[in-house]
């Protein structure tokens, strides 16, 4: 009789750690997902700064264009504005 219990308290004891360990993976994985949502969500905010960046940039050089035709002489076209990242573009 003491073997069964010792059995179903063995048996018990690995049931709990089982469940433990499956409750503490399911709360990694949460908290990863988590963490590579904010991670993105940051990185679609810069992209988005950068989009309205490049796209003013680029307004400003088609209007500087339209302003100087084929027989002016062209001044210096416009600068980019300083907070647009033209790394991409430099390499």
């Amino acid at each position: 009789m003491a073997d069964v219990g010792a059995l179903v308290g063995g048996g018990v004891a690995l049931v709990v750690g089982v469940l433990s360990w499956t409750q503490s993976r399911a709360t990694n994985r949460r908290s990863d997902f988590l963490a590579i949502t904010e991670r993105l969500d940051k990185e679609v905010a810069v992209e988005r700064t950068q989009r309205k960046l490049l796209t003013l940039a680029y307004l400003d050089l088609h209007r500087w264009a339209r302003l100087v035709g084929p027989n002016t002489p062209a001044g210096p076209a416009p600068e980019p504005p300083a907070d647009l990242d033209l790394t991409p573009w430099r390499s």
